[in-house]
């Protein structure tokens, strides 16, 4: 008997983004919201961004149960970004968004299925 995964993990790294686009906080904070309506996702409230020290962003929408998140890094051209969804939904429309918006010279992500379904108690 195979367990149905709970969740699907996606994790994605843009190689080679411009520092103008890893340091827009409202570009970034448009693009979790715009993300999160392509994949269907519920948002419980807005995104909450921090611009860090290095001029770097890490920003995070909560989600009804997951959450999409990014975190930029300037002095290295990247752009980090991380999404949880429940197993009925499907992540990859929420890279989409990003892959479209956000100009990088390569895109490597993959895709985990996490939490089977729970054990039966006996």
């Amino acid at each position: 008997m195979s367990a149905e995964p709970a969740f699907r993990h996606v994790a994605a790294d843009f190689v080679g983004v411009p520092y103008s686009q890893l340091t827009d906080a409202s570009l970034l904070s448009g693009l979790l919201i715009a993300s999160a309506g392509a994949a269907g996702f519920t948002a419980i409230g807005a995104p909450v961004v921090h611009i860090l020290p290095n001029d770097g962003i890490a920003a995070v929408l909560l989600l009804d149960g997951c959450h999409v998140t990014v975190h930029t890094f300037p002095e290295r051209e990247l752009l980090l970004l991380d999404i949880l969804a429940l197993s009925t939904h499907e992540p990859r429309k929420a890279l989409d968004v990003f892959a479209r918006r956000v100009s990088a010279r390569a895109v490597h992500s993959e895709v985990r299925d996490r939490g089977g379904a729970p054990a039966t108690k006996r």
